[in-house]
Parts: C-alpha cells; sequence; structure tokens
C-alpha cells in the first residue's frame, strides 16, 4: 500500500488498527478520512478477524437473582476484566450460544423469541419466528435441548440451530428429533426431522463448537460427540480420543484450539488437553498434560471454558482462573463478590471479539 509523506505506510496503520479492540477501533474510524477508508475495506475486516481468534475470552451472565437482568462480565487474558450491556435489546434475556463474536439470546419472559447480537458494536438482528405448528413442542419443558450458533467470518453469514426431542400433546416423546435451522442470508426456518437417542449434560449443552461449518455436542457419559453439518443437515457422530474414559472423578469438556476440535479432560489430579489434528479421518493428538496438584481443592467443582495456545480459562463456582501455558502460572482473573444463585460455570461461555454486520 502507499506511503504518503510524513505518515506511517498504509499497511503499518492497518496492522495497527486491527489490535485494537472494537470499540477503540469505532472510534479511531473518525479520526481522519483515510482511517475510515482503511478499516472500512474488506482486506482489513478480514485481517482484523483473523486476529481477534487468536484472543479467546470468557464471557459470564451475573445476576443476583434469577428475576433480575443479567450484567455480562468478559474476562480477557490481554485486558482484563470489564463489562459488558445488552440494554440495547430492550428485553431480559439469557445468553444461549455465542460464535466468533456474536451471541445467541433467547427472550426470557416471551418464549420463542431469539435475538442474534454482537454486543461489542450493540448491533443485533430479532430472528422471525419459526412457522412451526403448535400441535407439538420440545420436550420436557418447551425449551430446545440444543440451542447452537454458528458464524461464517469470511462469508459474513450466520445460522441459528433449535434441536430437540418433541411431543404430541398428551402423549410421550417417541425419539423424533426436530431440528430448525435459521439462515441469515434468506432470513428464514428450514426444519428436518431424525431420530436419535442422545442426552447431554447442562454443561454439554452450553459448550457447542462451532467448527468446519458443523456444529458440535459432547454427549453424555463421554459416548461421542454429535455433529450437524450445517450445509447438508446431517448429522453425525465424532468419536472421541481413546484415552478418554467415563469413570468416576473424570470429566470431559469439548472446546475449540485454533479452528480445531478439542477435548479437556479433567481427573483428580491431571488436566490434559487433545485436538483433533485430522477432521475427515478423526485423528487426536494430546497438546498437553497439567498438573492440578496446586489447586487441588477446587478440582471438583472446575471447568474449562475457553483456550489458546497460550493459555486456558476455567471457571469454579465464584472465580474465573486462567492457567498460562507456557509459565504454567495459575492466576485468578474474577470473582463475584456477592452470593450468586448460580456457579458462573453454569453461564459461561467462550467469547472472541469480531466485525460482523448481523442486521
Amino acid at each position: 500500500m502507499n506511503s504518503r509523506d510524513g505518515f506511517l505506510p498504509d499497511e503499518v496503520i492497518i496492522q495497527v488498527l486491527a489490535r485494537l479492540p472494537v470499540k477503540s477501533l469505532f472510534r479511531a474510524k473518525t479520526v481522519c478520512k483515510l482511517w475510515y477508508k482503511l478499516s472500512s475495506d474488506k482486506y482489513f475486516v478480514q485481517l482484523y478477524n483473523e486476529v481477534a481468534t487468536k484472543n479467546s475470552m470468557v464471557l459470564l451472565e451475573v445476576s443476583d437473582s434469577p428475576e433480575l437482568k443479567s450484567s455480562l462480565i468478559c474476562a480477557d487474558n490481554l485486558r482484563g476484566v470489564s463489562e459488558l450491556s445488552l440494554d440495547f435489546l430492550k428485553d431480559r434475556v439469557k445468553v444461549r450460544a455465542s460464535c466468533n463474536g456474536l451471541l445467541c439470546c433467547s427472550s426470557i419472559p416471551d418464549k420463542g423469541v431469539y435475538y442474534v447480537c454482537n454486543p461489542m458494536t450493540r448491533e443485533f438482528r430479532l430472528l422471525p419466528r419459526s412457522r412451526e405448528r403448535p400441535v407439538t413442542r420440545f420436550y420436557p419443558d418447551g425449551e430446545a435441548t440444543l440451542v447452537g450458533l454458528g458464524c461464517n467470518l469470511s462469508a459474513q453469514k450466520f445460522n441459528v440451530v433449535l434441536a430437540g426431542y418433541h411431543r404430541t400433546f398428551g402423549h410421550r416423546p417417541d425419539g423424533t428429533f426436530i431440528c430448525m435451522v435459521f439462515d441469515s442470508d434468506t432470513n428464514k426456518w428450514r426444519k428436518f426431522v431424525s431420530f436419535q437417542d442422545d442426552r447431554f449434560t447442562l454443561m454439554n449443552r452450553n459448550q457447542v463448537v462451532f467448527v468446519h461449518g458443523s456444529l458440535h455436542w459432547l454427549t453424555s457419559g463421554f459416548s461421542y460427540i454429535l455433529s450437524l453439518d450445517l450445509n447438508c443437515d446431517v448429522w453425525r457422530k465424532i468419536s472421541l480420543p481413546d484415552e478418554v474414559i467415563y469413570r468416576a472423578g473424570n470429566r470431559a469438556h469439548l472446546l475449540e484450539l485454533d479452528g480445531c476440535l478439542s477435548v479437556i479432560q479433567i481427573s483428580e489430579a491431571w488436566m490434559k488437553i487433545w485436538a483433533m489434528k485430522d477432521y475427515e479421518s478423526e485423528q487426536w493428538h494430546l497438546e498437553d498434560r497439567v498438573s492440578l496438584r496446586c489447586i487441588r481443592g477446587m478440582v471438583p467443582g472446575i471447568f474449562p471454558i475457553s483456550q489458546t495456545r497460550e493459555y486456558v480459562f476455567l471457571a469454579t463456582y465464584k472465580q474465573v482462573l486462567v492457567y498460562q501455558r507456557k509459565s504454567r502460572v495459575w492466576k485468578e482473573m474474577y470473582s463475584v463478590k456477592n452470593s450468586s444463585p448460580l456457579p458462573l460455570w453454569f453461564s459461561a461461555h467462550a467469547f472472541r471479539t469480531s466485525i460482523f454486520l448481523c442486521n
């Protein structure tokens, strides 16, 4: 790119702007016409999102009581802890899924109403209600068993998935698994039906991972990973590493690591991190083995939420910890000051910033 007398080359300006937080970037756009032009270019948007993917964070919903609006706490390994707000939605909502800077939120007072928003830019889209006839409902409590959000940054499109067992009124569920998929390009829902016999813990349902154009959930009992290909609406079962065994004292969690599926297993003494090196042949590689001796008292209630090659974020009942993989140092990032009705891991999501126009 060009260099102007007395000014930095355009490429240097772009590299600096690409490392700003989203809010700071939007302020920088107003400095001069050149910065506005450079930061609005498609090349810059792609670069910004690529840089942002390397900085995974944790987003927490914190509330003093279920009746009050939650506040959003963002724990960032680079910039510390900050507070976000979803007040621009003008609704009391619960965060159901997170992907590449976007959040999928469901309305608490009005069931069946969903939003997709970018909390950094405060843009949102109210999803149209599904035309699904009310002759069936999600079992057992009217809520979808699985809620997933897949955000393709390069294509600037997203999908929302609501899936669960249905039953006709007055009848028991018959194993029919209904899946509704929203497409941001068409602004419409599509539906397909399959027969599944999968079970998910609450933590498994929250930790949905979007890689390779598919959404992934870990089934209970470490049975397998259930994947939904959003391009062809096909479910697939993916095997776990052979060493991941279901037994007392062991827990497994599904995360993302550099665009790959990752499984973290926590036992009484160790945290083991696997990454899937070959998606088609389902080949896993052990990335790290971490001793938990120095946090032994926390192990029964600690849950990994997000990670990079440099660090792992974990949540306990009242704390967010970060483990620095190179220095092998543990640090507290955030702690709830007051008594919380729910543990932090109950409402913790992996999060990263992005430039995405969801409306």
